[in-house]
């Protein structure tokens, strides 16, 4: 990863996000933890030790965006650009497929692996997500394990986070009309 200009925590509908930025592309989104600061910790983690700053327009518009989505704006912020120089290549291809799943729908680590070409990889895929370094941008909420189980999820709440994701999304599981109806 190019090294990160500036950071900012962001409110949303489930809580302070962070957002971090280079030139011209997102360095790191972080989900909500506990707290503002936890969020600011594990963001920084994730990009080294950067300045919080006043974010330029493109992080405005993509931080209205990732808002929106998290109160069911059917959006799926695959045109937001991403510093993914750090990103292994195994890993992007997989970022890849996910950010093609549109707000509301789901593939399992499997399905995944076979649209990538390697059907014996679901678990690689999960690792790759479990470092998915771009959430909610790069949307790891979306994939499920096997049988529609949540699966991990490295945010703080772990699968509940990535069920109350899905459920703002309403998204469907096997015709059902949603997780939670």
């Amino acid at each position: 990863m190019a090294r990160a200009l500036g950071f900012c925590l962001f409110d949303t509908a489930i809580g302070a996000c962070g957002i971090a930025w280079t030139q011209d592309a997102l360095a790191a989104v972080q989900l909500p933890e506990t707290t503002a600061d936890g969020t600011r910790r594990r963001l920084l983690r994730a990009t080294g030790e950067v300045d919080e700053a006043e974010p330029p327009a493109f992080v405005r518009d993509a931080i209205a965006r990732i808002q929106a989505l998290l109160e069911g704006a059917q959006d799926d912020l695959a045109d937001l650009p991403l510093d993914m120089e750090a990103v292994p290549p195994f890993h992007q291809r997989v970022y890849a497929v996910a950010r093609a799943i549109p707000p509301g729908e789901v593939l399992t680590y499997g399905e995944v692996a076979r649209r990538l070409g390697e059907p014996g990889a679901s678990r690689a895929v999960g690792q790759a997500l479990g470092h998915n370094p771009f959430a909610p941008v790069v949307p790891c909420h979306r994939v499920l394990a096997a049988g529609g189980r949540s699966g991990g999820f490295s945010a703080e709440g772990g699968a509940l986070t990535k069920l109350r994701m899905l459920e703002i999304e309403g998204a469907r599981l096997g015709g059902a009309p949603g997780l939670f109806d």
